[in-house]
């Protein structure tokens, strides 16, 4: 079974406790361990991968569609394949620690396999899917309220987004406002500056943001500003 440790840490970490253990063990389970092993009988995580990566979609698609209402079908799609790929998965399952439970067979872990970034994908995926089966999709969104939503949130999957120009036609949607971004502080060494920025529109501060450079920082205060905007009401 999976270690009693990781367990623990689901539960410390994320407010998560598998009802049946032997799914979490499958998700863990990687086929080359299930090969080395066939006398256990054991199933890899396969199955739960390609289940956890229509609930991951699905996830990611419902909190964009609502966090971003006024984003075109050609933009949220290109948002939720910047999150949605191997890169974004593999990272959140190392932030997870999934890479340290994972069960490999030995010629695998010596290829290194454990580091192997489209391993972690389908790792990140196969939990996924092993979460849904044991508690349903709400258990999805709530560990990715704490993993992928905050990422979204802060701008990391939007670097060719313009919030900008986002920003201005979300509060122009009912007549002419005045958007202003002003520069708060600067500090840091000449190499390595940091810029912190305030958006207001009709002299209301909505937003701040930092940057490396001013067009950074004024773009992190815009996202600021629509996040904060476009949250729902509680």
């Amino acid at each position: 079974m999976v270690a009693s440790e990781f367990v623990s840490e689901l539960r410390q970490r994320y407010g998560i406790e598998f009802h049946d253990l032997s799914l979490l063990d499958e998700a863990f389970t990687h086929s080359s361990y299930v090969n080395e092993h066939k006398e256990l009988g054991l199933k890899d995580n396969e199955r739960l991968e390609f289940l956890g990566d229509a609930v991951l979609e699905i996830t990611v698609s419902d909190y964009l569609y609502r966090h971003f209402p006024d984003l075109p079908e050609g933009k949220l799609t290109r948002m939720r394949a910047a999150i949605v790929q191997t890169k974004s998965f593999s990272a959140f399952a190392k932030e997870a620690h999934f890479d340290q439970y994972i069960k490999l067979g030995k010629g695998e872990e010596n290829a290194g396999a454990r580091q192997r970034k489209t391993l972690l994908e389908d790792l990140f995926e196969a939990f996924n899917g092993a979460l849904y089966l044991d508690q349903g999709r709400k258990a999805n969104v709530l560990f990715a309220e704490q993993v992928i939503f905050p990422k979204i949130a802060a701008g990391q999957f939007a670097a060719n987004m313009d919030h900008k120009t986002a920003l201005q036609e979300f509060v122009q949607q009912n007549g002419e406002v005045v958007i202003a971004y002003e520069l708060q502080s600067e500090a840091g060494p000449a190499h390595d500056r940091q810029f912190l920025v305030d958006v207001t529109v009709d002299g209301k501060v909505l937003g701040s943001g930092t940057g490396k450079n001013k067009k950074a920082a004024e773009q992190a205060a815009a996202n600021d500003a629509l996040t904060k905007l476009q949250r729902p009401s509680e």
